[in-house]
């Protein structure tokens, strides 16, 4: 934040007014917070928010929040247990909503990221959960894992104008079929990315050279040359030189950890993607149907990996909410 700051000044402690890294930032790209933790989002203002299975179990677990598990456990015995794991997201998100101006994505049941119609129907059963407590479905993001299936009911979803944030993303052609489909929103993972790569060849990537970061400006680059609608916010950083290196891009969704640094740090940001360094470049445009998309990604062991590895922790974390929902006993 500005003004007040103590900086050190040919040996001397001086008031600075520099601006945080993390409000230069804020003057190139849309900042998005990722946690399901009121206190967190209320401390750092950001225009929209984020939520997955992991980060509203994480949530749930905190004593804080312990009314709104509440309310779910009356709702599992009311109304059964799969109308409550729906009810207690759109409480999370109803209290987000209260704190910021924009919107807040709220994820479908990962196990249902092979079935179109079952996706389709949920997020239509959260949509309704939202408007009947009076919020529009325009401050709504669905987020779908990007399977082909997943982008196939976002394309329908999108036509009833129930829009939606593509998650679980490693790769360009996921991205160019999402575009394709007039998705919203996309959320690559670069952190994760980053994980897969470090594991496989015991390198420590920095900046430039992260092949999560890479990832993103790859589509950033094509969205922008072709003119997709489809905005791009990047997700699950490891660091913020990850972050910096991303300036420029649509959105940034951050955790609290790494929104804490860039709020502490006083490091410069330039804007790094720019449309019109997008418009300049050379490439070709591409489009998939549902077996080259099926090819393409399974040739990218990454991404095939990741996507996996996502839709499993999510599922598992999806169980553990609904153990929480069935259980009597207190956080």
């Amino acid at each position: 934040m500005r003004s007040n700051k103590l900086a050190y000044a040919n040996g001397e402690i001086k008031e600075s007014n520099m601006p945080s890294t993390l409000e230069q930032l804020k003057l190139f790209t849309k900042v998005v917070a990722d946690t399901g933790d009121f206190e967190l989002i209320e401390k750092f203002k950001p225009s929209d928010a984020t939520t997955n299975p992991s980060l509203i179990l994480k949530a749930a677990n905190q004593p804080q929040y312990a009314h709104l598990v509440e309310q779910g456990r009356a709702m599992a015995k009311a109304k059964g247990i799969d109308f409550a794991m729906d009810y207690l997201v759109v409480l999370f998100g109803l209290e987000i909503l209260k704190i910021i101006d924009g919107r807040v994505s709220t994820e479908v049941d990962a196990r249902l990221s092979f079935d179109p119609h079952a996706t389709i129907e949920k997020a239509r059963d959260i949509i309704n959960l939202y408007e009947k407590n009076k919020i529009s479905r325009k401050r709504i993001l669905i987020k779908i894992a990007a399977t082909w299936e997943g982008i196939c009911a976002a394309k329908v979803l999108e036509k009833e104008e129930i829009h939606c944030n593509l998650t679980l993303l490693f790769s360009k052609v996921q991205a160019i079929a999402c575009a394709e489909a007039n998705v919203t929103l996309i959320s690559p993972f670069v952190g994760r990315i980053l994980d897969w790569y470090k594991a496989k060849t015991n390198i420590d990537y920095v900046q430039n050279d992260d092949p999560g970061v890479q990832s993103v400006v790859e589509i950033f680059n094509y969205y922008k040359h072709f003119d997709y609608k489809t905005e791009i916010m990047g997700a699950s950083f490891r660091n913020i030189g990850e972050i910096t290196a991303l300036s420029g891009c649509d959105l940034l969704t951050i955790s609290p950890a790494l929104l804490e640094q860039l709020n502490t740090s006083f490091q410069k940001v330039e804007r790094v993607l720019s449309v019109d360094k997008s418009k300049k470049l050379q490439m070709e445009k591409l489009s998939h149907d549902e077996k080259t998309f099926r090819y393409e990604l399974n040739q990218n062991a990454m991404a095939t990996e990741k996507l996996s590895e996502g839709i499993r922790i999510f599922s598992m974390d999806i169980e553990k909410i609904k153990q929480l929902l069935l259980s009597d006993s207190k956080i």
